[in-house]
């Protein structure tokens, strides 16, 4: 099979495309053939020595993927072969074929494509947790979302305008920003062109966002926290900036706020249970088209660097898609 390997730590150029042998299957494992796989932040990082994680060498990035099952382990007894489904394998991704434990995959819903399924699980499921489990929305509340154009940014958009909020989507450019209008905010802030404090406050009466959802870090955080209303809630879900910012610490105490993290990774690992009847509950979103990945390009294996390469360089609206040619 092939795959997209990292065999030394540096920029997506450094990756190679190499035939390798297909994988073994342990007895709770089961080998999918991969035809999509979703492209996110952490995959730029990963290959760069830069995430919490890293993988023996060589490895492929790539952690969500859609595909059917070729092969299952002798204590499998929940999956078939040819079931489609969903998995969240961390890594490995990029590549024809992947194993993974059972309890790592999800029947793929009948309401998705393999490209579709590739490019919903750790977007969706990290917005949804951050927003019912982590910040607790309420129907009318103002919600904040840092980064809106971006996979998590668009999937928190969607959820907050389903759940009842008034979603306010900032981020730093006004053609993506188009692309969140179209998902459901009520309001664009652009903060490479207008103050984001100044701005959330006109549009909230002076009150600040009731919830903000901060995927972006850096400045947009300085912003953010000043422009947060009393007992609200700040969901830190990661740092696209590159910064990561301090919190001066008197500012919670003055807004009577909260700073929340945000690590759906492992409170999967943490609360299965609440992690599945989250996907139960997008799932169904999805079938009722309440909720829809934005895919704004797909690639083939080939050209995994190029995608790297354009999620470094922002040109990535919602997601991106690698595909294998898998028939």
């Amino acid at each position: 099979m092939r795959a997209v390997l990292c065999k030394e730590y540096g920029p997506p150029e450094s990756l190679v495309v190499e035939d390798v042998a297909s994988p073994e299957v342990g007895p709770r494992e089961v080998k999918i053939g991969v035809h999509a796989c979703g492209v996110n932040f952490p995959d730029t990082l990963i290959i760069q020595g830069k995430y919490q994680f890293q993988p023996d060498m060589p490895f492929s990035p790539g952690g969500e993927i859609a595909g059917e099952i070729l092969e299952v382990g002798a204590e499998v007894n929940e999956y078939r072969v040819g079931d489609r489904v969903i998995a969240m394998t961390g890594w490995g991704g990029f590549a024809e074929e992947v194993v993974t434990e059972a309890a790592r995959i999800m029947p793929l819903p009948q309401s998705m494509d393999y490209v579709t399924g590739s490019a919903f699980p750790m977007t969706y499921g990290t917005s949804y947790h951050a927003l019912v489990q982590r910040a607790d929305l309420q129907a009318g509340e103002t919600l904040l979302v840092l980064g809106a154009s971006g996979g998590v940014g668009l999937a928190a958009v969607e959820l907050g305008k389903v759940m009842g909020a008034r979603v306010i989507a900032a981020g730093g450019n006004d053609e993506k920003l188009a692309v969140a209008r179209e998902h459901g905010a009520d309001e664009l802030v652009n903060y490479n062109t207008e103050k984001l404090k100044d701005r959330v406050k006109e549009l909230t009466g002076g009150k600040g966002a009731d919830v903000i959802y901060d995927a972006v870090g850096g400045d947009a955080f300085d912003q953010a926290i000043r422009c947060i209303n009393w007992n609200g809630r700040l969901l830190v879900v990661g740092f696209a900036s590159g910064r990561i910012p301090e919190l001066p610490v008197n500012l919670a105490l003055l807004k009577g706020c909260q700073v929340v993290g945000v690590f759906w990774g492992s409170f999967v690992a943490r609360e299965p249970q609440t992690n599945a009847r989250n996907f139960k509950e997008l799932f169904t979103l999805h079938a009722e088209g309440k909720i829809r990945p934005h895919i704004s390009a797909t690639y083939p294996l080939d050209e995994a660097a190029q995608a790297l390469n354009d999620m470094l360089q922002r040109k990535v609206v919602g997601k991106a898609v690698l595909t294998t040619g898998r028939s």
